[in-house]
C-alpha cells in the first residue's frame, strides 16, 4: 500500500475526534450484552429441568440491568458527532451510537417479555435462506474421523495457554463454573467452562476461534489511537463470529459436527420466535433432530436467555459473508483492526490508508498459514448461500 499519498485529516479533527471518543468510551465502556443475558441460575434450572423430565418452562434470573437507560440514550445522542470532519470516522461514530442505545434498550428489559422485540430490533432473524441453509447442512452425511481423545477444561486451558504464548498474546485464563459455552472472551479474559469435555479437534477450534479471532480483535482494538473499535462497530457480532468460524476452518478444525450445530442454532431461534416455548425447542432438537439432551438444553438456553435471544443465527450467516470477503474483499485483514463489521469495512479500509487507524498488528494465525481442507468441506463451505 502506497505511503506518498497519504491524506491525514487536520490535526484539529483528530483531536476533537479523540475528545469525543473519549467522551463516547466514558458512557458506554462496560455495556456487555453477552455477559448480562449469562443466566445466574443456570446450572440449577437444567437440573430440575431434567429431574422433572422436561415438563416445565426454565426461568432464569440475571443480573441488575443499566440504571437509567434513558438519560444514558439522551447523553449518547447528545454527543456532537457532526463536529468530526472526516466523512468515514464521523459514519462510524453515528452508527456505535445508535447501535449503544439499541444495546441499552436490550439490558433494560432483560428478562421481559420486550427483550425479544428488541434483539430482533438489533440482531434480525433468520432469513428463508438462512432456514435452507441450516437445513442443507443438517441433512449431510456425517464424515467427521472419530476423535477418541477428550479434552475437559485443565486440558482446554494448557491448549490455550501454550497457543497464546506462542502467538504473544497478552491474557488472562479463567476456569468458570457457571457458563453455558465452553469458553468465551471478555475483555483480555479468556472464560473456560469447568464441565467442558470436547474431542480434541474441538478443542484445537475453541484456541483459532477465540484466541485467534477473538482475543486478537480485542488486543489489535486496544492498539488504536481511537478506542471505538474497542466499543465494536454495529451488530460487530455477525462478522467476529463469522472470522471465529473461518479461523476454524483455515486451521483446519472445522467439523461437520461443527457446522450442523450452528444449524441447529439457526433451527432453535427460528422455533423460539415462533414458539415462545423453552420445551418446545428443546423437543424439537432432542426428538426430531436427535440432539443429545445436554447439548439440545445448551442450544436452547443459548436462544432464550434474557427471554429470547435472537444471536445465534448469525454465526452460519456470517460464516458465508466473512468467508466469501476472505477470498474476494480487498484490505479483508483489516477487519481485524478491531471490533469490527463487514458493512464498515470501505470506511476502515480508507480510515487506514489515511492514518486514522492503523493496521491489525496481531494477525490470525490461520489466516497467515492456511491449511488445506479436504474436498468434501470445501465444497460443503462454499454451498452455503
Amino acid at each position: 500500500m502506497s505511503t506518498g499519498c497519504l491524506a491525514f485529516p487536520p490535526r484539529t479533527d483528530l483531536r476533537y475526534a479523540a475528545k469525543l471518543d473519549d467522551a463516547l468510551f466514558s458512557l458506554v465502556n462496560g455495556i456487555e450484552i453477552l455477559s448480562a443475558v449469562s443466566p445466574l441460575n443456570y446450572k440449577e434450572q437444567k437440573a430440575n429441568f431434567f429431574d422433572r423430565h422436561y415438563s416445565f418452562e426454565p426461568t432464569f434470573t440475571y443480573k441488575e440491568s443499566v440504571a437509567n437507560a434513558f438519560q444514558l440514550k439522551r447523553q449518547l445522542f447528545n454527543l456532537p458527532v457532526e463536529k468530526v470532519e472526516d466523512p468515514d470516522l464521523q459514519t462510524i461514530y453515528e452508527d456505535v451510537i445508535v447501535s449503544y442505545a439499541d444495546k441499552v434498550d436490550q439490558l433494560q428489559t432483560i428478562g421481559s417479555n420486550e427483550f425479544l422485540y428488541n434483539s430482533l430490533r438489533y440482531f434480525g432473524e433468520p432469513s428463508e435462506k438462512d432456514i435452507r441453509n441450516a437445513t442443507f447442512i443438517l441433512h449431510l452425511p456425517d464424515t467427521d474421523d472419530e476423535d477418541s481423545a477428550f479434552v475437559d477444561a485443565t486440558g482446554i486451558q494448557q491448549m490455550m495457554e501454550a497457543f497464546a504464548k506462542k502467538e504473544g498474546y497478552d491474557y488472562q485464563l479463567i476456569i468458570d463454573d457457571n457458563m453455558i459455552a465452553n469458553a468465551l472472551v471478555s475483555g483480555t479474559s479468556v472464560k473456560i467452562n469447568s464441565s467442558a469435555i470436547v474431542p480434541l479437534v474441538e478443542a484445537n477450534a475453541l484456541a483459532h476461534h477465540e484466541l485467534g479471532v477473538h482475543l486478537v480483535t480485542t488486543l489489535n482494538a486496544r492498539a488504536q489511537p481511537l478506542k471505538i473499535l474497542s466499543l465494536g462497530c454495529p451488530v460487530n457480532t455477525m462478522t467476529q463470529e463469522g472470522m471465529a468460524i473461518l479461523s476454524e476452518y483455515l486451521a483446519g478444525h472445522l467439523t461437520i459436527k461443527r457446522l450442523k450445530i450452528l444449524a441447529l442454532r439457526v433451527l432453535a431461534v427460528e422455533s423460539m420466535i415462533k414458539d415462545k416455548s423453552f420445551r418446545t425447542t428443546f423437543m424439537m432438537l432432542k426428538e426430531q433432530y436427535g440432539v443429545e439432551r445436554n447439548l439440545a438444553f445448551t442450544i436452547t438456553a443459548r436462544v432464550y436467555r434474557g427471554g429470547g435471544f435472537t444471536k445465534d443465527y448469525l454465526y452460519l450467516k456470517g460464516f458465508h459473508e466473512v468467508l466469501n470477503a476472505y477470498e474476494q474483499e480487498e484490505g479483508f485483514l483489516n477487519l481485524l483492526c478491531g471490533k469490527t463489521a463487514l458493512m464498515h469495512l470501505p470506511q476502515i479500509n480508507r480510515l487506514v490508508e489515511k492514518g486514522i487507524f492503523i493496521p491489525p498488528q496481531k494477525i490470525t494465525p490461520s489466516f497467515n498459514a492456511p491449511q488445506d481442507n479436504d474436498e468434501i468441506r470445501r465444497f460443503i463451505t462454499h454451498a452455503i448461500k
